[in-house]
């Protein structure tokens, strides 16, 4: 599986963030390639979860 990992900060939640999201997404995704968006304060605070988060996406992925 390609992967890629976006930490999110304010930016991506306004409606310019949000739209600019969703065309990266979307180019990245006819690329064949997986986006997991993580917040940062989730990233910052909650790092085992989003570690885990993470691992499990790409358990369920492999063969």
């Amino acid at each position: 599986m390609n992967l890629v990992i976006e930490c999110d900060g304010s930016q991506h939640y306004t409606d310019e963030g949000l739209e600019a999201d969703r065309v990266r997404d979307e180019a990245l995704a006819h690329l064949g390639l997986k986006v997991l968006r993580f917040d940062n304060g989730l990233v910052m605070n909650e790092i085992d979860g989003v570690v885990e988060a993470i691992y499990h996406c790409c358990d369920k992925e492999s063969p």
